[in-house]
């Protein structure tokens, strides 16, 4: 199917979309495979090798208990918090394996085998599964790659899943690849943005789901920052890093609210930004609920500058609920939009391309839904977006730890900063500009490719070994 905005903004688990939502949801679909064989019973050895980055930084992303929960036949999308931690603590506890619900097997995170340094020619987050019976036969395996953004792609259908993609594309009302072709389009129609993003996505589901999936969305993104603002101490991993957001909070319903808690001082609407950000990235950092939006280690740069754009923005101090979700609807519609162009011709994975497709991305993203609810015209739109992203190119992957801690948390908050001022700049403009966002598009894309593998997700180099951990 054509990536649509429910692929870009989809409901999983932190901390990483790459290594901890494509893998569970790998793991799930082998399981799946697994007992739809009916080969299940007869399964007396399971293995699982990763390679490459996910090898490299597992464990502080997740990726192992990821793949174990994924395993057991939990989709990221559905699974819970406590879902999580209950199953967690349970295979930890008996040493035991629930494959595909129904077999116990002696299994767990160090039964798996990693291989770092070997990365698969189609990704560098590849996955291999195998199961085995009594006599050591093979009885099913498979091999995934996890893209980004929880995407995943089959070993040996790459080339029918693009063709799939293509032909799907085809069928759309008003297809495109490019920013190019997206305008050409709003140019025809006479469309907004968002409004060609709406007509694509009404050629697979009522304009009232989309309507009511992406209000969802957002309700997921709003009961993410209530949770982290309740939480205090420690962020898990060994770090250190302490959970900023509720003291922020705090300091910010005293100073800026006044008496009113629903008021928001103009003044403080880069520390609402930031807090935003913050609360969202440290959710995510252990392990919560989070929208993947593009990616997990990005999640708080849309929340944030969607929040911006319901709080800040002109007139919407007058604003109904009507008004609001209006805003909420088109924003993330016209995010999606540009998120497709980054997708079908770059990438949003960190592995691939470094923070630049992640962070710069969401940031390319939040700028345009921003400047298309501030009343931009398609270029300007367009125009946000590209300002975003070239000032996001060469932004490398560092983690501290292997964890989605440092710089990753900070990083969101500055990135959602860049998004608003991105989408000013482009609207005191007339959408008329020197470099073209397909432009940045390619050039981001080849950066990445020219970028060292240190920088890429694999906590060998920048950040990463030049802090002291402890």
């Amino acid at each position: 199917m054509a990536v649509g905005v429910f692929d870009l903004f989809s409901i999983g688990i932190g901390p990483s979309s790459s290594h901890t939502v494509g893998p569970m949801r790998a793991a799930a679909v082998f399981a799946e495979e697994l007992k739809a064989s009916g080969e299940l019973e007869r399964v007396a050895s399971l293995r699982v090798d990763l390679y490459g980055s996910l090898a490299a930084t597992g464990h502080g992303h997740g990726t192992m208990t990821a793949i174990l929960l994924g395993l057991e036949g939990y989709h990221p999308e559905k699974i819970l918090p406590d879902e999580v931690e209950e199953r967690l603590a349970a295979i930890a506890g008996t040493g035991t394996l629930q494959l595909a619900g129904a077999v116990g097997l002696p299994y767990g995170v160090k039964d798996m085998v990693l291989r770092p340094l070997t990365v698969l020619p189609r990704h560098t987050n590849g996955m291999t599964f195998t199961v085995s019976d009594a006599d050591g036969g093979i009885l099913h395996q498979a091999t995934f790659f996890s893209v980004g953004g929880g995407f995943i792609v089959r070993e040996g259908e790459e080339e029918a899943a693009q063709q799939e993609l293509d032909e799907s594309k085809k069928e759309l009302p008003l297809p495109f690849r490019t920013a190019a072709e997206l305008l050409e389009h709003c140019r025809n129609t006479s469309l907004r943005i968002s409004d060609v993003m709406l007509v694509n996505e009404e050629d697979s589901r009522s304009a009232e789901d989309i309507r009511a999936g992406l209000l969802h969305i957002y309700s997921v993104m709003e009961e993410c920052v209530a949770v982290s603002l309740k939480r205090k101490g420690l962020l898990p991993g060994g770090l250190n890093v302490r959970r900023r957001a509720p003291d922020w909070h705090e300091r910010l319903m005293k100073e800026s609210c006044e008496e009113d808690p629903d008021f928001r001082d103009p003044k403080y609407w880069q520390e609402w930004v930031n807090l935003i950000a913050l609360a969202v990235n440290e959710e995510n950092a252990s392990g919560g609920r989070v929208v993947t939006a593009p990616t997990n280690g990005a999640a708080g740069i849309i929340p944030a500058v969607l929040y911006y754009a319901l709080h800040f923005a002109p007139g919407m101090d007058k604003a109904t609920q009507q008004d609001r979700d209006e805003t909420v609807v088109k924003f993330l519609l016209a995010a999606g939009a540009i998120g497709v162009l980054y997708k079908e011709q770059a990438s949003i994975s960190g592995a691939e391309v470094g923070c630049q497709g992640e962070v710069g991305s969401a940031s390319s993203m939040a700028a345009a839904g921003l400047a298309e609810v501030m009343g931009g015209t398609p270029q300007q739109v367009e125009n946000a977006a590209e300002i975003a992203m070239e000032h996001n190119l060469g932004l490398t992957c560092d983690p501290i730890g292997g964890l989605v801690q440092i710089p990753c948390i900070e990083r969101n908050a500055i990135a959602a900063a860049k998004a608003i001022n991105a989408a000013k700049m482009a609207l005191w403009g007339d959408g008329s500009h020197r470099v073209s966002l397909d432009e940045v598009i390619v050039t981001m894309r080849e950066t990445g490719k020219d970028m060292s593998s240190k920088y890429k997700e694999t906590a060998m180099g920048g950040l990463a070994v030049n802090v002291v951990e402890c």
